[in-house]
């Protein structure tokens, strides 16, 4: 029975791979719509008003 369900899940398999993902050549859009997106870092912290990561203190060092 495994032996019966085995083609048929890795076929299953190709096809939900296969149908996932953008189609099309990937690209860095340049025109002015784009220029006004926000970055990962923006998005990923909204609220944050500058976009560099800033460096955490290691564990145990103590604080001033």
């Amino acid at each position: 029975m495994v032996v019966r369900a085995l083609p048929f899940a890795l076929a299953a398999g190709a096809v939900v791979v296969g149908g996932c993902g953008q189609k099309g050549p990937l690209y860095l859009p340049t025109d002015a719509a784009a220029a006004r997106r926000a970055t990962l870092p923006e998005t990923l912290t909204p609220g944050s008003v500058s976009a560099t990561p800033v460096p955490a203190t290691p564990a145990g060092t103590p604080t001033r």
